[in-house]
């Protein structure tokens, strides 16, 4: 019998064991590459940054605002009173763009009112001044007020560099704010939810 003989048992064997072995290799391989590549996919917190907002709407008092996140900024609601509503169309001569009509930040045609909304007593509004990308505070109760003039009749004020905005959002004139604040796309899905991120037709 001839050596090659002898040694083909042995070498199948030896075949057979490598085969298992490389198998079980790359299964182990495809295990770890998994977790691996995963990391690669977005994460919910990357997903939900470009994604619209749903909001309950029906604890918000007259007078009172909240503020969700939208895309990295704040979004405020604010429930006005027919009080603060009333002011809003005693304010266009102090206004710098009372119609909204300016292109740089967009008004949607639905907020191109004097409240600047859907329904008049919600105001939804990006928090963030357009000048430099500070956010303003609130100066909601009329009268004077330091840094604000005396027939102050409620609003927001920008510290950092005086721009002052109206309950619609609306700047006043001769201020460092150059437009009004961003009213962002979102519509009603029912009474009490809101959606902020899409329009009712998207």
């Amino acid at each position: 019998m001839s050596e090659a003989t002898v040694n083909a048992p042995a070498n199948s064997s030896r075949r057979t064991w490598l085969i298992t072995s490389c198998a079980m290799g790359g299964v182990g391989a495809a295990a770890v590459a998994v977790p691996f590549v995963s990391t690669f996919q977005p994460s919910e917190r990357a997903k939900a940054a470009g994604a619209a907002v749903e909001v309950d709407i029906s604890g918000i008092q007259p007078g009172e605002k909240i503020v969700v996140e939208w895309r990295g900024k704040p979004v405020w609601i604010m429930r006005r009173t027919p009080e603060q509503l009333a002011e809003l169309d005693k304010l266009g001569g102090q206004l710098a763009d009372p119609e909204s009509a300016r292109t740089a930040v967009p008004t949607p045609a639905y907020a191109k009112n004097h409240h600047r909304s859907i329904k008049p007593e919600l105001l939804v509004t990006v928090g963030i001044c357009t000048h430099l990308g500070c956010s303003p505070g609130d100066r909601l109760t009329p009268g004077p007020q330091p840094s604000l003039p005396d027939d102050w009749q409620g609003g927001f004020l920008c510290a950092c560099h005086g721009s002052t905005f109206d309950l619609a959002g609306r700047v006043f004139k001769n201020k460092p704010a150059p437009d009004n604040l961003e009213v962002p796309p979102h519509h009603y899905i029912s009474d009490t939810r809101l959606l902020v991120g899409e329009d009712k037709q998207a």
